[in-house]
């Protein structure tokens, strides 16, 4: 995982206030905290910290005072409507550290013809440094069919990393056609025996 080098601002003004002025000069609100430290409270370059804050647990190296830190993204509040963020919880890490994570499994590929893949599992737990977390976990369900399985211990971990969630949880399971859509067909059939029905009874006299 790539660090991302960031200048931050110490802040001394706190509340929703503040807070509303930071995101107004285009800043946002952040705090540091971890190894037993006070807790930094700091202001971060918007655009920067955005882009940055895209990957999950997201590395970033601060300039703080011409002090570095460095810190893992733990935590974003976002705006509910607008999606834009409005604060960042941070975790200090030091390099060769191992972290604990949730990292994000994707799916690659297509299940075979008449087949369906459902995704049970969208992260799952491991250690390794933090300086070398993985952004996210591949899973190829190319040509997979029903009745076939992916769970935690079928992941291909890179180096360095050990996985924490039970090796048995199920990550993908691959079905058949959920029968929701063969119940909307007898529905259809259904209906359509009433109408013919209707049409075929005599006229009350």
């Amino acid at each position: 995982m790539a660090e991302n080098k960031l200048a931050a601002q110490l802040r001394t003004e706190f509340g929703k206030g503040a807070a509303r002025r930071a995101r107004r000069a285009h800043q946002i609100p952040a705090v540091i905290y971890g190894h037993g430290a006070e807790p930094l409270h700091i202001a971060l370059p918007e655009r920067e910290t955005t882009r940055a804050a895209r990957n999950a647990n997201a590395l970033l190296t601060l300039d703080i005072q011409g002090e570095e830190h460095l810190a893992l993204v733990k935590d974003i509040q976002r705006d509910p409507v607008l999606q834009i963020i409005e604060h960042i919880d941070l975790l200090t890490v030091r390099r060769g550290e191992k972290v604990t994570v949730d990292i994000p499994v994707t799916l690659t590929g297509e299940v075979a013809p008449g087949a369906v893949a459902n995704q049970e599992a969208t992260s799952v737990s491991v250690e390794a440094e933090a300086t070398h977390l993985p952004s996210a976990l591949e899973v190829s369900i190319e040509g997979r069919g029903p009745g076939e399985h992916v769970h935690a211990s079928d992941l291909v971990l890179p180096k360095g990393v050990a996985l924490l969630t039970d090796a048995e949880t199920l990550i993908v399971n691959v079905s058949e056609p959920v029968a929701q859509d063969l119940g909307e067909d007898a529905e259809a059939e259904a209906e359509a025996g009433s109408e013919e029905s209707a049409e075929e009874a005599p006229a009350a006299e």
